[in-house]
């Protein structure tokens, strides 16, 4: 039985930053972060997103009735949740009205989480080939204004439906993963911004690639040329590169124009939103495949998975018949179209502002945000969220 992605789901901030106009700010040569680091546009969420309703907004609009129905199990993948105790996952399972007879849960491990669900899944429709499983990626990237990660921020959520004979691709069983205790990247329980050793976590990612992709060749017998692209968990689109980069010598001209062609499609909407953690690689999937007429059934599709402190992962998937059919290609192109540039002084008022933590009540205008799905405040401590289309909130 095949098990694999039945849909992706993907959402951002209407709001973003120009890469280029917050690196004139900063007295930075644009060049560092359009080239250097690969960024065009940041996105920025507004007080009435945060990872949950991201989440919910990226599934809304790839679920039918019949898939709220069958879908008895949500995995979150998160670094930035909203509640030490609750998971994300119960907000997202009420906000988009599924089946009540579903397990729930919220996976951590930093950029990883998602990988993490979507591995997990697989083994639940192995054992229940009817029902579906919605995983979830969801973050937004903190470091500080003016920090030295600053230009990798972002926010977003990318949403993947996980059945048996999935149309869209296909998840191959073998897969190499590597866990080392590193402290390339944390975030401890009181700060809302991230740390992080750049240097470090450039060069782990580094190794745990090599490690991971050596091994895989000698588990699997299969070679570079044996793909057609290898995406990539992008904090910033020319980190993958390194990446490829080094591998590339193993296979022939063709081979190498043809991964290096791939990728770049691949790294299309992470230059314009930014890194969004768990569903960085996803979204570099979904770029892939919304933006080539390269690619064909049968086609497989190799992705790296890394989550600082750290946990790697490579693991493939094969392209299913007519999988263009199953994408949503025109909703996202709309999400983009749709953005709206703010100056960098917006920017930097925008990410200054944060919720109570004194137990306060605050009410937010939801009606100024065009998302469907939005956090309309706090009370008694609980979060409040509305689906403006469902009409429920609580």
């Amino acid at each position: 039985m095949k098990a694999g992605i039945d849909k992706i789901g993907f959402y951002a901030p209407h709001l973003y930053v120009d890469m280029t106009k917050l690196a004139e700010s900063r007295n930075v040569d644009p060049d560092k972060f359009t080239i250097g680091i690969g960024q065009e546009k940041m996105a920025v969420p507004p007080m009435t997103q945060d990872a949950v309703t991201l989440a919910a907004n990226a599934a809304v609009d790839i679920l039918e009735d019949s898939d709220k129905e069958a879908i008895d199990f949500v995995i979150f993948g998160t670094e930035t949740g909203v509640d030490s105790s609750k998971s994300a996952a119960v907000y997202v399972h009420e906000l988009l009205g599924l089946n009540p007879y579903a397990r729930a849960i919220e996976v951590k491990q930093a950029c990883y989480g998602a990988t993490a669900g979507i591995q997990m899944a697989k083994a639940h429709i192995a054992m229940n080939p009817d029902s579906k499983v919605l995983v979830l990626g969801s973050d937004i990237a903190r470091y500080g204004l003016s920090t030295p990660g600053e230009a990798t921020q972002g926010a977003g959520a990318v949403a993947l439906l996980i059945s048996a004979d999935p149309r869209v691709m296909a998840l191959e069983d073998e897969s190499v993963y590597f866990t080392a205790d590193i402290m390339d990247f944390w975030r401890p329980v009181y700060s809302d911004k991230a740390f992080a050793d750049g240097k470090l976590s450039n060069e782990q990612y580094m190794a745990f690639f090599s490690r991971v992709w050596e091994q895989y060749k000698v588990k699997t017998g299969l070679a570079l040329s044996d793909f057609a692209a290898i995406c990539y968990h992008l904090p910033y689109t020319k980190l993958g590169y390194k990446a490829l980069k080094t591998v590339l010598e193993e296979g022939t001209e063709e081979v190498q124009e043809r991964l290096l062609a791939s990728y770049n499609v691949s790294t299309g909407y992470n230059r314009n939103v930014g890194n969004i953690y768990t569903g960085s690689l996803y979204l570099s999937l979904l770029s892939l495949l919304e933006q080539t007429d390269k690619l064909v059934a049968g086609d497989r599709i190799g992705m790296f998975s890394y989550g600082s402190g750290a946990v790697g992962e490579f693991f493939t998937g094969i392209l299913q018949s007519n999988y263009q059919d199953y994408l949503n290609i025109d909703r996202h192109t709309e999400l983009f179209a749709s953005r709206s540039e703010i100056s960098v002084p917006e920017y930097e008022a925008i990410f200054e502002e944060t919720l109570p933590t004194d137990g306060s009540t605050v009410k937010l205008d939801v009606e100024i945000d065009p998302a469907r799905i939005c956090l309309a405040g706090i009370a008694d401590d609980k979060r409040q969220y509305v689906n403006k289309v469902k009409s429920v909130s609580y």
